[in-house]
């Protein structure tokens, strides 16, 4: 539809209409299921308020999805098409790593393949947007929804959220494959205080423009059509209410002119949190901060008309949104198509494909993280007797939250996946204890010693269950549930060929099985595919490549921790293992990680030759064109991901020790030696002035090779 008609649209529709393209409910409301809900049952409303309404959420299949469309648009004066909405986080029925370890891979291209695979079966199965990326900054794994983000430095945050924008939408939003984008959760969602899901956030302006804004920003700019503000009060104000962040920043200063939409029920919660006296004073807020869509509170669909008689609201602002809502679907073409391709026999058709599940089986791979070594991985291939110990050696739970119409039946198990691999071995699957929080039985450990006794290698699988983590799943504890840490004593006791393979949805302290593990997996939730994931790289069929998107604490006192740290008047310059007093350290815990930010092994070794900038000397907003030289001194090819980090050494603010600048990936033969050429951006040389400016400060810069507290190579260059 041209945007002439689709004013004529607008300006023939009465103000009830205009006002319930505004409005979002749950199918379960609309159909009387009990479809999944993300938050408390909204208000049962009348039928008539619940006559007019622009999207639907929370449906199941594309049958549902084309029965509610046809029956809406057989009615009314004017029959505008239903946006229909889900979470299609990392996958829809065939299920990829959670984005945590997706962005641990360090690759844009591979996250872009599998959004656009996500987006092809969720788009056959009836939905129209999907609610992600969620690039909140995190810095505090207590909070369970770290393991929908892109993990702690918000550089890598936005280079990931804008390839999942990027893969979702595809080139032209009208393709029967394409996803619209809804963006989350704007902003600082990601630092609640003790790491509990909905609680406040106290930022100050200069930490949420240098650290917790970037991230969405850089989403915006890749074409996200929307945008959701956060549940939580964000420095005394719930985001959704918030004027400074909805109008001035993403209004104003950011110039976007998509779509807003509230969190599940967020406007009804402003009434909980004191902000508004009643329902009407809710929509009014959220009105006047520019948010469009009323997700299911009802606040909207029961209030808003009233306020604008009451004068409270103008029709032009309801205009102003409802055409916002009314471009999204003529963007998707739902205007000339309203069931954008869905059909039942599609869905059957698309989804699980080979294809998908081939993809599936790489991104676990390649964001793997192997985290420890001593020597006994790659397994021989030629083993006779393999036993897969641990709640999750047979596990088809290991899919992660957030996983849409994922079939967990279809999953491939890590005890399947070594019998697939090694079909002439002896496999023995024992699971030794629960991963269940509190869970303090123990009987079944000694059965899992007595595998492990008889084996030649083991597999012991342990970690969180896929209920630990997601939304409302905070933890004060980040330590392995249940008996899972005694399990680990005693079988690596009996066994020192044992690998420990790790699922979950957030770092944990791994402090105390660190100490006696030979070899440490994280695999996080990796998926439909995650069991031949594993048995590949532990076997030496598959390379581990990926990279820590988030540290991993040393104990949960040290939370919230970030590899991005400012220094202090008074740093620590002992040893990590020593106290120094009077300086910034524990007495009892060292400060840095127990594995830092872009750590990960493989199974070779690179060694860093040469580390050259282009330019020593560089005018403000020139990039600086780098080139790292490395030889692969192993025995296996193997796959580097090249990271280069910048310190500001003299600026008007306290700035980071190091932030990442860029980030290559190489792989090499044995003996082999390559170059990588990276750009440092001007961008990553700004910094957020005592005065609120974005800008670039003449003076030295160093740069170094390495990851993380671990610098490689270092050099050094000026900004006049």
């Amino acid at each position: 539809m041209k945007a002439e008609a689709l004013k004529e649209l607008l300006d023939s529709m009465s103000l009830a209409e205009k006002i319930g393209q505004l409005v979002q409910w749950n199918y379960a409301a609309l159909a009387m299921t009990d479809a999944e809900v993300t938050g408390p049952e909204t208000l049962r409303l009348s039928a008539d308020a619940m006559k007019y309404f622009g999207s639907v959420l929370n449906f199941s299949s594309a049958d549902e999805m084309i029965r509610l469309q046809k029956q809406y648009m057989s009615g009314g004066e004017h029959p505008v098409p239903l946006l229909f909405m889900m979470d299609v986080i990392h996958g829809y029925r065939t299920a990829f790593p959670i984005p945590l370890a997706q962005a641990g891979s360090f690759d844009p291209d591979l996250v872009r393949e599998c959004a656009k695979a996500a987006s092809a079966e969720a788009a056959a199965g009836g939905v129209h947007l999907t609610f992600t990326p969620m690039v909140d900054h995190v810095r505090d794994p207590r909070w369970g929804r770290v393991m929908e983000s892109c993990g702690e430095d918000p550089y890598l945050s936005g280079i990931m959220g804008a390839a999942q924008v990027e893969g979702f939408r595809g080139k032209d939003l009208t393709d029967k494959n394409a996803l619209a984008v809804c963006v989350k959760h704007y902003a600082g969602y990601g630092a609640p205080e003790g790491g509990r899901d909905y609680n406040q956030a106290e930022l100050s302006e200069h930490v949420l423009r240098e650290w917790y804004l970037p991230a969405y920003k850089a989403c915006l700019d890749a074409g996200a059509d929307m945008i959701m503000p956060s549940f939580n009060a964000l420095n005394g104000i719930p985001s959704v209410a918030n004027p400074w962040l909805m109008n001035q920043v993403l209004r104003d200063e950011w110039h976007f002119n998509g779509t807003v939409i509230s969190d599940y029920n967020a406007l009804d919660e402003l009434i909980t949190q004191g902000i508004a006296e009643n329902r009407r004073h809710a929509a009014v807020l959220a009105m006047n901060c520019g948010c469009d869509i009323d997700m299911v509170s009802g606040c909207y669909a029961s209030d808003l008309e009233k306020a604008v008689r009451d004068g409270l609201i103008s029709e032009e602002q309801i205009n102003t949104a409802a055409m916002r809502v009314l471009k999204v679907k003529n963007d998707l073409g739902l205007f000339e198509d309203p069931f954008h391709g869905a059909s039942a026999d599609p869905e059957t058709v698309g989804n699980l494909v080979r294809q998908h599940r081939t993809l599936a089986e790489k991104a676990a791979v390649e964001s793997a993280v192997l985290l420890k070594n001593n020597g006994v991985l790659p397994f021989a291939g030629s083993v006779k007797k393999v036993a897969v110990i641990g709640p999750f050696a047979s596990s088809r739970e290991i899919v992660g939250a957030w996983c849409c119409n994922c079939d967990t039946s279809e999953t491939v198990t890590v005890a399947e996946g070594i019998r697939a691999l090694l079909p002439d071995a002896e496999i023995t699957a024992v699971s030794g204890c629960s991963a269940r929080i509190g869970d303090k039985d123990g009987s079944m450990i000694n059965e899992a010693v007595r595998a492990a006794e008889n084996a030649d290698c083991v597999v012991l699988c342990v970690g969180e269950e896929m209920e630990c983590s997601g939304e409302g799943r905070s933890r004060a504890s980040v330590t392995l549930p249940g008996m899972q840490a005694e399990l680990v004593r005693r079988v690596t006791g009996a066994n020192p060929v044992t690998a420990v393979v790790l699922f979950g949805g957030r770092p944990l302290d791994l402090t105390e099985i660190d100490a006696v593990s030979p070899a440490l997996l994280e695999m996080w939730m990796p998926g439909t595919e995650g069991g031949t994931a594993v048995a590949k790289l532990l076997f030496g069929v598959a390379e581990p490549c990926g990279r820590l998107a988030m540290s991993f604490p040393k104990s949960v006192g040290q939370l919230p921790l970030f590899y991005a740290r400012s220094n202090t008047g008074r740093p620590k310059q002992v040893p990590e293992d020593e106290y120094q007093p009077y300086c910034s350290n524990y007495m009892d815990c060292g400060n840095l990680p127990l594995y830092s930010f872009g750590h990960g092994l493989t199974y070779t070794e690179f060694r860093y030759d040469e580390l050259r900038p282009e330019k020593t000397v560089l005018r403000a907003g020139e990039d600086l064109n780098v080139t790292v030289r490395l030889t692969n001194t192993g025995k296996r090819t193997g796959t580097e991901i090249v990271q280069l980090y910048i310190n500001d050494k003299v600026s008007s603010v306290v700035t980071p020790v190091q932030k990442l600048a860029a980030f290559a990936k190489i792989s090499l033969a044995p003996g082999e030696s390559g170059e990588v050429r990276l750009t440092v951006s001007s961008e990553r040389m700004r910094l957020w002035n005592f005065s609120g400016q974005s800008v670039i400060e003449p003076g030295e810069f160093e740069i170094f090779a390495g990851y993380a507290d671990h610098p490689l190579l270092t050099r050094t260059f000026t900004v006049i």
